[in-house]
């Protein structure tokens, strides 16, 4: 005869849970996949961002693409081919922020997850030290890829985690 032991309530029981309630008064609002504003944003996951908050921005308004960072990525870079060729979007805002974790990290943390599990990362970590010169290498980034026909309207934002202000970032010329 077992005996189960109860389980010890997670976060993701938390979420679960409130998705319960959400869904019961969820109602379908209509709309497509295509972005209202036709914008696709790139800021990094950092939980002290609430973008639609910041931007004024309502469900269904744009694309949210977030990492690590809020750098222009790879997958970065894929998610925003989707987001114009498939989806419509024609601008791109990039918003790095200040305080970024990214800011205390080097190249060796791949160097030491390769030590702890055996295996090298793939991926570059993408760390930086000056987060004006990160969003102007983002935006580069964009602008250069071959695989977005639209990037007139690319622009490169700083959230100040304090003001809950953006500061605009100029590209290199």
């Amino acid at each position: 005869m077992s005996t189960s032991v109860p389980r010890t309530a997670t976060v993701t029981d938390r979420l679960v849970e409130a998705n319960r309630a959400y869904a019961a008064r969820f109602t379908d609002p209509g709309m497509g996949a295509r972005p209202v504003l036709r914008v696709a944003v790139v800021a990094c996951m950092d939980a002290r961002l609430d973008l639609h908050a910041a931007l004024g921005l309502e469900l269904g308004d744009c694309h949210t693409i977030r990492n690590a960072g809020g750098v222009v990525t790879d997958d970065t870079i894929r998610s925003l081919t989707i987001s114009q060729r498939a989806l419509g979007t024609r601008s791109v805002a990039l918003i790095h922020h200040t305080g970024c974790g990214l800011q205390t990290l080097t190249e060796d943390f791949r160097h030491e997850l390769e030590l702890e599990v055996g295996q090298r990362p793939a991926w570059a970590v993408e760390a930086f030290l000056d987060v004006d010169q990160d969003v102007r290498q983002s935006m580069q980034r964009v602008r250069t890829s071959p695989f977005l026909p639209h990037t007139d309207d690319v622009r490169g934002f700083v959230f100040d985690v304090m003001t809950g202000l953006l500061r605009e970032i100029t590209p290199n010329s």
